[in-house]
């Protein structure tokens, strides 16, 4: 864990993180609670350095159920929720710089975001071209084909290369003026 900036204070069965324990991820956040097996797993709070929390139940690593608290006190509670799962990268920059102010777009983990090449989709780890099927890393070496569901997977949840209109219609104020 010290080689990947993480330390974990607690109990550990058969040499893996195990019963009650602290575990600090580089960027600061702590959880503090249950562990099964080497994953968080039971009752736990995760901690942002921005002095915000999240009170949940874990399973296997999932957060099930839990309540998140803002630091100043506003609180957020749902079921299922899969933002902590390490397939749903949305709201990683705000937790880790806070919100924009209004009307300013987070569109990724990064600002500015990175440009996306035409056609293409942002995988995560580099560009995804679905005529191809294959990901490329941001430098264009090659990463890996990808399978049926893998593709699906980014064709259906990542960011495009393309502007692409999702309801409605722009506004033509030449039509307004009549």
């Amino acid at each position: 864990m010290e080689f990947m900036g993480s330390t974990y204070k607690g109990d550990y069965k058969n040499g893996r993180m195990e019963g009650m324990g602290e575990y600090t991820f580089p960027t600061q956040t702590r959880y503090v609670g249950e562990m099964k097996d080497g994953i968080f797993h039971g009752k736990g709070v995760l901690h942002f350095p921005n002095g915000s929390k999240y009170q949940g139940v874990w399973e296997k690593g999932i957060s099930k159920q839990g309540k998140y608290t803002f630091s100043d006190g506003l609180e957020y509670e749902a079921s299922d929720w899969d933002y902590c799962d390490g397939k749903d990268r949305r709201f990683y920059s705000e937790r880790c710089n806070g919100l924009k102010p209004a009307g300013e777009s987070q569109l990724t983990d990064r600002d500015p975001p990175r440009v996306i090449p035409e056609g293409c989709y942002d995988s995560g780890n580099g560009f995804y071209d679905p005529n191809t099927r294959v990901v490329k890393d941001y430098e264009g070496n090659f990463l890996r084909n990808t399978d049926d569901q893998e593709h699906e997977w980014i064709v259906g949840t990542c960011r495009k290369g393309w502007d692409e209109f999702t309801g409605g219609y722009p506004r033509n104020s030449a039509l307004e003026d009549k």
